[in-house]
């Protein structure tokens, strides 16, 4: 069954709405972060694409390109406690509400350029990807750690 897509704007509002229904004291089904850390965590694949952080050593990448990439921007849901790549760990205290707000500005920001933005971008660690792929990559990733969080 296909994904909701991720450049749709209904499915945008969806994703906003729902980070929205984050209290601080809310607690993981899964886990280890916090609200906070968790939208801090969600805001890296948009650092990503800005080229503000890096996939890791070179070696890495390559073994997730050939190992992990098909699940990754595939259509099946994220499992529970998979690890956590170095690159996307937040272990320091993180206020909610920046943090929301910073992830809902990428969400805006990225989302709303719209698939044909997407189509054959390179990511960091996958390389060039369809902008399929980008789009379940990215909702999937968020919808994971919101249904982390039972939101």
């Amino acid at each position: 069954m296909p994904l909701p897509n991720a450049f749709d704007p209904s499915e945008i509002q969806s994703l906003v709405s729902r980070l929205g229904s984050l209290q601080v004291g809310s607690a993981p089904r899964w886990g280890r972060m916090d609200p906070a850390q968790m939208c801090a965590h969600c805001c890296t694949p948009y650092q990503q694409l800005r080229g503000e952080k890096g996939g890791g050593p070179l070696p890495l990448r390559l073994l997730a390109r050939l190992f992990f990439k098909g699940s990754v921007v595939g259509e099946q849901p994220f499992k529970k406690n998979i690890p956590t790549p170095p690159a996307f760990r937040v272990a320091d205290s993180r206020k909610l509400d920046s943090e929301r707000e910073r992830l809902v500005g990428f969400i805006r920001e990225f989302h709303g350029q719209g698939a044909a933005a997407f189509e054959g971008r390179t990511h960091v660690t996958f390389g060039p990807l369809k902008a399929g792929e980008w789009s379940n990559l990215l909702w999937k990733h968020l919808d994971h750690h919101l249904r982390q969080f039972g939101v």
